[in-house]
């Protein structure tokens, strides 16, 4: 079935791409742009006057918590809150339960993304065996199973055990992607350590726990000679380790989450739990290093690092607190609040969530590209709503935006031509 996109705005970074032209699709891929192709016939129309028509957004960070966490939301409701906002490809990270370190979670994830159909889900293999740090996983029999690249997420691993996991993970032609923080300089931490942690009386963790780690795994990429990738960095400093090592030659990208670009430790308030995160919110200097790192294309992509909670989760005392932000729903109109900021043109900002983050997880995606799949977001760039609990979609609402007012908003989404999500609907 052939479905026209009339009239609108189509920006594709990876094709240079922005004017005003149709956009034709048929058998779920894209078959032409600006003058449809011999022997086509439009059954569907949408008009997208005064809209933007971009790839579908890929999120390099979303926490579907399923298997093991289904109290807080599952495939089903996290893919239905990535349709609402113009995400048709998520990277799930491996700390699920049980943890992605077989071949059979692999299939048993991809398996319900399909059956769900909303969206398009990738996962990140664990880098060693129930992320314990010890033995490393079965990286080559993972790929075979789908995963895009291996990760230990948040759980520490001793340098010798990170050499070796960084060599069988280049010898397999797999991305690491790593997050950096040092687990004895972390310990028992819950926010940015400095002058508000101690006003707060709450224990802090201190800026070179993400740059000590990171200069330490630069060092093992280079040794190992393996394609790795930081993920959401949170200090300037480490912002400047990674842009010197890319300047170096070393084969490293980095993302930053979309709420580092916005909140900082002073938005904690009175112990506001909604702003515990993981890596902490730091400095209004950090935030801003963070930017520009950005707009130097030393940081390379965007995520929303999406971790929706039950409403427990955020009801205890901050320390205890669990980290995360349900943050999806968020992810475009922050990112147009850059561009509204003139960190990012348009275009470059959402190159940061399409173009850019499949190339860091390898996929073709995040393109318009005549014959490439359909994955398609078109949005107002003029329309001005308030985020909400009532509207959210995820199953977690916990997120400090909300109550904020938001200028554009997703009016349609497709995946493989096939429309997931309208406005209103």
């Amino acid at each position: 079935m052939g479905l026209q996109i009339k009239n609108g705005r189509v920006i594709d970074p990876a094709n240079n791409i922005d004017t005003v032209q149709d956009v034709f699709i048929e058998q779920g891929r894209i078959a032409a742009l600006g003058k449809a192709p011999a022997g086509f016939t439009a059954q569907t129309q949408i008009d997208a006057s005064g809209q933007i028509v971009c790839p579908g957004f890929v999120d390099l960070c979303v926490r579907l918590r399923e298997p093991g966490f289904e109290h807080k939301g599952n495939i089903a409701t996290e893919s239905r809150a990535a349709a609402k906002s113009g995400v048709t490809t998520v990277c799930c990270p491996p700390d699920t339960n049980p943890v992605i370190d077989t071949p059979g979670t692999i299939e048993h994830i991809l398996e319900r993304a399909e059956e769900v159909g909303l969206t398009k889900v990738v996962v990140l293999g664990a880098l060693t065996q129930g992320l314990a740090g010890k033995q490393l996983s079965e990286m080559y029999g993972l790929k075979k199973a789908g995963c895009v690249g291996v990760s230990n997420a948040y759980h520490g691993v001793n340098p010798q055990v990170m050499r070796r996991a960084m060599e069988y993970a280049a010898s397999a032609g797999l991305t690491v992607f790593i997050n950096a923080e040092d687990a004895s300089l972390r310990a028992g931490g819950c926010m940015h350590e400095g002058q508000v942690s101690v006003r707060l009386g709450l224990p802090g963790i201190p800026e070179c726990a993400e740059t000590i780690a990171v200069a330490r795994e630069l060092q093992l990429i280079e040794l190992a000679g393996v394609r790795a990738h930081f993920c959401h960095l949170s200090t300037a400093r480490a912002a400047q380790l990674v842009a010197d090592a890319r300047r170096d030659g070393l084969p490293v990208t980095a993302d930053v989450s979309i709420s580092h670009l916005f909140l900082t430790e002073m938005d904690i308030g009175f112990f506001d739990s909604n702003c515990r995160v993981k890596p902490p919110l730091r400095t209004q200097r950090d935030r801003e290093a963070l930017r520009a790192a950005l707009t130097q294309r030393s940081i390379s992509a965007i995520c929303s690092d999406h971790q929706p909670h039950d409403v427990d989760a955020k009801l205890a005392p901050f320390p205890s607190s669990e980290p995360g932000i349900s943050a999806i729903e968020t992810l475009l109109p922050l990112t147009l609040r850059l561009v509204e900021a003139g960190s990012l043109s348009l275009p470059d900002a959402i190159a940061c969530i399409t173009a850019q983050p499949a190339a860091i997880l390898g996929l073709d995606a995040g393109r318009l590209s005549v014959g490439s799949a359909a994955d398609v977001c078109i949005f107002d760039p003029e329309r001005q709503w308030n985020f909400n609990r009532a509207q959210m979609v995820s199953y977690g609402k916990n997120s400090p935006f909300l109550g904020w007012e938001f200028t554009g908003c997703v009016t349609y989404t497709l995946l493989d031509g096939k429309l997931v999500y309208q406005l209103g609907e």
